[in-house]
């Protein structure tokens, strides 16, 4: 736990910046700071967070927003399903509470530190988790309450923070020629969606749908070539 601890304390750094941002722009929509705790420490999937909030801001529709962060918290099924052998040995409560720790940041530095050492196992991924949802609810929190008693950000162009997020997201999960087509796919049909007049929730689980089938395709072509 204690290399967990520690090896995530850079990617840490980072989502304290944005959790940071996250909360500022929050309470300028009019979310209390104690909601945003609250949504941090019981969500915490920073960028569904993000999405319901700008989802809510933009209609007020709780099920709208609700339904948007739903959709791109799809990618834990996946997630989840890469963690079954590490997993495995804990009880029924720790696996719950080492799912509800897990986010794209002490997942992937997990698998990667698992790639090297295969004895790396749940007790880093608790150990990385606890310090990322500890930073990311306190830093969320600070943002909220600072953001209160703030004129409007966006005349500074904090309002680009949610679209900076998810660009350092994307650039993270990049890994090279293979994603490009699912990409390419899943933003064509997204943006096509939002053209069309569907509501962004809807174009987001429209675009995910079509990235999933693109890739599925590409891997049963690339498993019947091999």
């Amino acid at each position: 736990m204690k290399h967990g601890v520690f090896a995530i304390l850079p990617l840490a750094s980072g989502a304290a910046v944005y959790g940071f941002a996250f909360g500022l722009l929050a309470a300028q929509v009019g979310f209390p700071w104690w909601g945003i705790s609250l949504m941090s420490g019981l969500v915490h999937a920073g960028s569904s967070q993000i999405v319901a909030v700008e989802q809510f801001a933009g209609s007020s529709a709780v099920v709208g927003a609700a339904f948007a962060g739903a959709a791109l918290n799809l990618r834990y099924i996946g997630i989840v399903a890469s963690l079954s052998d590490i997993l495995s040995g804990l009880s029924l409560r720790m696996k719950l509470v080492a799912i509800h720790i897990t986010g794209d940041e002490n997942w992937a530095l997990t698998m990667a530190e698992r790639a090297k050492t295969p004895r790396v196992g749940a007790e880093f991924l608790l150990g990385s988790g606890i310090v990322m949802i500890s930073v990311w609810t306190v830093s969320t929190t600070l943002g909220a309450v600072a953001g209160a008693s703030l004129p409007d950000l966006d005349r500074f162009g904090l309002g680009f923070a949610f679209t900076a997020a998810f660009i350092a997201m994307a650039r993270g999960m990049w890994r090279g020629a293979q994603n490009l087509l699912p990409w390419a796919v899943s933003l064509a049909g997204t943006l096509a969606a939002v053209q069309l007049g569907a509501p962004k929730a809807y174009a987001i689980v429209a675009g995910a749908c079509l990235g999933l089938v693109v890739s599925g395709l590409v891997r049963r072509k690339e498993r019947v070539v091999a």
